[in-house]
């Protein structure tokens, strides 16, 4: 292989790995913001677990979190807690930081 290939080569893993860990950290982040808000609706251990998951899967119809935000915000309301979407955007980027450090925390 030329030295051009190599380095197009190691470009190509490096790109895998980044969108690999990036999918890994959304998921993770939906699953602490579904466990954040059950937690809001006060659901049970067992219903907490089911809903954080559903909302890790809600993450697929689409892409961005627009699908995340409108299913968190759609359940919030109806269970009487008073949110808005800024609200939840907010929790969502928190999530976000406490997820990539349990990431990290796990790497290490």
């Amino acid at each position: 292989m030329t030295g051009f290939e190599d380095r197009e080569k190691a470009f190509e893993n490096k790109f895998a790995r980044d969108a690999e860990m990036q999918f890994r950290l959304t998921a993770r982040r939906n699953r602490l913001i579904g466990e954040w808000a059950a937690e809001k609706m006060g659901l049970t251990a067992e219903e907490t677990d089911a809903y954080a998951k559903a909302v890790v899967q809600a993450d697929f119809e689409e892409a961005g979190d627009e699908d995340v935000i409108r299913k968190l915000l759609g359940d919030l309301t109806t269970a009487g807690v008073e949110i808005d979407d800024a609200g939840i955007r907010t929790e969502l980027s928190n999530k976000m930081v406490e997820a990539r450090r349990q990431y990290i925390e796990e790497a290490s």
